[in-house]
């Protein structure tokens, strides 16, 4: 184990990468809130918005058959806390203004159902991560980083077009399984986690994995970290906690920059 993994592992991990028991649902809900809000602006500004594309959500702490989620048409460079829609499982918009992306709704609200374990997920159209769905493969464990995604994220294989039916949001919940992300073949990336912080950075981590592995590959053959190695690095940098400890820098980072997103 490396210096700063030892420096890490030897910390008091109690208030990291969790939610105080102390906290009222309405304290949780502002957090949620906020943390999506900036996810979405770094979305933006790492250059992962396509159009009306992409959204990111995370569930409700007291309603947990309802979700938050950006709303369809709003940049990510400009979320707002308040921009955010309330949706239930059954598609209603119990809180906020603005459309609900068709699309949104029928991956994130199955994978919501499906899998209690998962506080948010993220999908965007980003360009490595459709570059590499585009050809149907898994990632390989070429670099420390993508470690963290060896044996741990799945293939869905089965695009028909954009996702607005039931059961093709089923099928991909279905495909995800325990995996913290999963390449839509044809279509782009989508990764989960326990917070809003994990999700995003496992989306940002696995857009740049993807882009090193296309770069690696037009240069040469890479030459992969042997399994056991894999996992052991996994096990690293791949943990919840590794996922939430990630993205605090990149929050604190986007909130000094921007603070109106917490509005």
């Amino acid at each position: 184990m490396s210096t700063a993994n030892k420096i890490v592992m030897n910390q008091d991990t109690s208030n990291m990468g969790g939610e105080s028991a102390d906290k009222s649902n309405s304290q949780l809900r502002t957090e949620r809130k906020q943390r999506l809000a900036a996810s979405l602006r770094l979305f933006g500004k790492f250059g992962f918005d396509e159009g009306l594309a992409g959204h990111i959500t995370v569930r409700d702490p007291e309603h947990s058959d309802h979700f938050w989620v950006n709303p369809l048409g709003r940049s990510f460079k400009q979320m707002r806390s308040s921009d955010l829609l309330l949706v239930s499982h059954t598609g209603e918009v119990v809180e906020g203004k603005g459309l609900l992306n068709g699309a949104a709704f029928t991956i994130h609200s199955r994978i919501h159902m499906a899998h209690p374990r998962v506080t948010a997920a993220a999908h965007a159209h980003s360009l490595y991560g459709k570059t590499w769905a585009s050809l149907g493969r898994l990632l390989d464990p070429i670099t420390q980083d993508a470690c963290a995604f060896f044996e741990d994220h799945v293939l869905f294989d089965d695009f028909s077009g954009v996702v607005l039916d039931n059961s093709e949001g089923e099928r991909i919940a279905a495909a995800l399984g325990t995996n913290k992300a999963a390449i839509l073949q044809n279509h782009g990336l989508l990764t989960v986690g326990e917070s809003v912080d994990e999700a995003a950075w496992w989306f940002i981590t696995m857009e740049r994995s993807c882009q090193a592995q296309l770069i690696a590959e037009a240069a040469g053959k890479p030459l992969l970290i042997d399994a056991q190695c894999a996992r052991q690095t996994r096990e690293s940098v791949g943990s919840t906690l590794a996922g939430w400890f990630s993205f605090q820098p990149l929050y604190d980072v986007i909130v000094a920059e921007q603070p109106e997103l917490l509005e």
